[in-house]
């Protein structure tokens, strides 16, 4: 893309210039989604082969999914911040559970000091959930309990996990390299409680187990939030690197953990702009989980912070908010977050459904005569685009600091805000939608580029669909995210099969998963 000034300097509809020239280069054809797509399978395939790939294709040993029928108790256990959480988890056996549940806080001192006081710590909270809660254990028998660990593990079992290095603020001594599985264990024996920790998972692998025991049945767990990922049942048969003969003698299938935030670090199919190479060079991981920068809650609020300023600082003349900032946090880094985003959008549609078209003004699917800024004239929107424009600038005004200057932002200003808001979250939710693609054809589940229907059955679900379980603020929360994700997916499989996918929320991905994990692990060791 050419500086903001030599098009300035170039074209007198410089208005209409830049915003065409950002517009281009955020749009995705169905060419272009076919091609990322297709990317997306080779680097799947890459990393059920080989391990130390980007796109890690983690085993997770987890071999079946929930029908929905089962039954049982299990305990949960979900650390992964400041707070860890205790749950029970009772499976009524008829797609439904019972759920109780109690928050411990991790205090700095343990989170920095030795692994076997934090262990304890977490065997003691276990040890005060059983005392005040009376789980309804049979006497004299181990009760199961599934362990979500929000942090980075190679895991060797359902059971084994070896911790590679603390993230979040943790530091405890003589972890990393040990068996999480085995040091939680050893404390749950120390305190002499009945309890066996059978189950190692991460919250997407909750979600899809999730999602299968209250659908009945699931082929995808995703998360679409604050970060990204997926985890889908692949053929055993598929996953050569695995070197557990015996199991895959055995057959059958096992759910792996893509990681697929790493998807095309190198950038060489992903939608590059200047505003994405900005934000990824400032970033703590420049290189890294490029997918996620492009997708994910934590970064699409910087990314259209980058076009806003750079329309701010426009030369010779700024094109927003009179070359202006505000008080507030549009000069900081990551300093819009993506809920103004949302709540821009929101403010848009007013109190139409969330997936009901409307009307746009600088939109990004149907701009309407008003788009170039040298012609813009209030005179020339309807009361209703007015209304909508205004509802949009109170909140730009109160988010990004504008309070003592709210004459620095115009019903024009509010205008492009929101067509930067749109680009940047439909080009995630697309992308999105690719991500989705590509694990129904590597599950030949459907082709690319076709309408030919399910061509696999086995993978449909009870209600005689494909089922999605996801789980995240975007995917639950943005305005006309998941319409634009199933946009993409009809694009690129077909309508017949984007109609038979089924997106439902996975209840409690961490906790309600990590129990189901657990019963997995049962039934396994049972048979």
């Amino acid at each position: 893309m050419a500086p903001l000034a030599t098009i300035l300097n170039s074209h007198p509809d410089i208005a209409g210039q830049i915003l065409d020239a950002i517009e281009v280069q955020f749009k995705l054809d169905d060419i272009a989604l076919t091609r990322i797509t297709a990317q997306f399978l080779q680097e799947i395939a890459n990393g059920l082969a080989e391990y130390g790939q980007a796109m890690a294709i983690i085993p997770t040993f987890v071999t079946g999914v929930p029908s929905g029928k089962e039954e049982g108790t299990f305990l949960a256990l979900d650390l992964g911040g400041t707070n860890l959480r205790v749950c029970e988890v009772k499976l009524n056996g008829d797609h439904t559970f019972s759920l109780r549940q109690q928050k411990y806080k991790v205090s700095d001192q343990l989170k920095t000091g030795e692994a076997t006081a934090l262990f304890d710590y977490l065997a003691d909270s276990v040890d005060a959930f059983l005392t005040s809660e009376s789980p309804d254990a049979p006497k004299g028998e181990d009760l199961p309990l599934g362990l979500t660990f929000s942090f980075p593990v190679e895991q060797t079992a359902l059971d084994s996990g070896h911790l590679l290095t603390w993230t979040k603020g943790f530091a405890a001594k003589n972890a990393v390299g040990h068996d999480i599985v085995k040091l939680l264990q050893d404390a749950f024996n120390r305190k002499h409680l009945h309890v066996k920790c059978v189950a190692l998972v991460n919250d997407t692998v909750g979600a899809l187990l999730s999602r299968s025991y209250t659908a009945g049945g699931c082929l995808l767990g995703a998360i679409f939030g604050t970060g990204t990922n997926g985890a889908y049942v692949e053929d055993l048969s598929k996953l050569t690197k695995l070197k557990d003969e015996g199991l895959k003698s055995r057959g059958g299938k096992m759910i792996v953990n893509t990681e697929w935030g790493a998807f095309n670090n190198s950038r060489s199919t992903l939608p590059t702009t200047p505003f994405d190479n900005k934000l990824d060079r400032e970033s703590i991981n420049p290189r890294f989980q490029a997918f996620e920068k492009f997708i994910s809650g934590m970064y699409l609020g910087e990314i259209t912070r980058n076009i806003l300023l750079a329309l701010v600082d426009a030369a010779p003349k700024p094109l927003l908010f009179n070359g202006r900032v505000g008080s507030g946090s549009l000069n900081n880094h990551y300093g819009l977050d993506t809920a103004v985003m949302s709540d821009v959008e929101l403010a848009w549609a007013g109190d139409q459904p969330k997936a009901e078209p409307t009307e746009d003004v600088y939109g990004v699917a149907d701009k309407l005569a008003v788009l170039h800024l040298g012609d813009f004239d209030e005179a020339k929107l309807s009361d209703s685009q007015k209304q909508r424009l205004e509802r949009v600038r109170k909140v730009i005004i109160y988010n990004l600091g504008f309070e003592e200057t709210p004459e620095d932002v115009s019903l024009n200003d509010a205008a492009i805000v929101r067509w930067a808001c749109t680009l940047v979250a439909e080009r995630a939710a697309k992308l999105s939608g690719c991500a989705v693609a590509a694990i129904l054809v590597q599950t030949g589940c459907a082709s690319l580029g076709t309408d030919d229907g399910i061509k696999r059955t086995d993978y449909v679900n009870e209600n005689g669909k494909i089922g999605v379980g996801v789980d995240g603020s975007l995917i639950q929360f943005y305005p006309n995210f998941e319409t634009q994700l199933r946009d993409s997916l009809r694009h690129l499989v077909g309508k017949k099969v984007e109609e038979a996918v089924e997106i439902g929320m996975a209840k409690d991905g961490s906790g309600v998963g990590a129990a189901l994990g657990a019963l997995i692990a049962t039934q396994a060791h049972s048979t």
